[in-house]
């Protein structure tokens, strides 16, 4: 078995480009800010997973499951007839004051990822205030190698960032920095 294992390894090294070639590696982005509310008062804005209004991409959501597990969302993005995202609730832990929820369905267009997660917390803010952190786990868009530019690792981190980012300011104009 170990020559076996040998022969493999060394067949690898003999084919130009065989040990490089891959397909995609999981990234991971997290974003914080800092408000001046108390989490209670956050939470309360965020805490619902049936509504993520405070959002200012988000035009709607519609949804089933209130904060249960496996309860769904779709956000309408922009406008009315915007571009949707679908997700699932898999964790949800309002004494915690967190929640983690999973993208079932976008287009690559809309967010060049795919196998999204996501985990969206408030903890206190030493001091006063809060802590608001949002955590994301996702491939990026092209699941093969030499994926074209807008669906690149690069692509996938800088689309969730700038949603995080979004939201975030929003909650600090929304309870004002500490």
């Amino acid at each position: 078995m170990k020559r076996r294992l040998l022969l493999i390894a060394g067949a690898a090294l003999l084919v130009p480009g065989m040990a490089l070639a891959h397909g995609p590696t999981r990234q991971k982005t997290t974003l914080t800010t800092e408000v001046a509310a108390e989490p209670a008062a956050v939470w309360e804005v965020i805490g619902n997973f049936q509504d993520m209004s405070w959002h200012p991409a988000v035009a709607a959501t519609e949804g089933e499951g209130g904060n249960e597990i496996d309860a769904t969302r779709v956000l309408r993005l922009g406008a009315a007839d915007g571009p949707t995202i679908s997700e699932v609730l898999y964790k949800y832990d309002a004494a915690k004051m967190t929640y983690s929820y999973r993208i079932t369905d976008v287009a690559v267009e809309v967010l060049p990822v795919t196998n999204y997660s996501a985990h969206l917390t408030v903890k206190p803010r030493e001091g006063g205030g809060s802590v608001v952190e949002w955590r994301g786990a996702f491939y990026r868009g092209y699941p093969n190698n030499d994926p074209p530019p807008e669906l690149n690792d690069e692509a996938a981190i800088a689309a969730v960032d700038a949603v995080y980012q979004a939201g975030l300011d929003a909650l600090v104009t929304r309870f004002g920095a500490p």
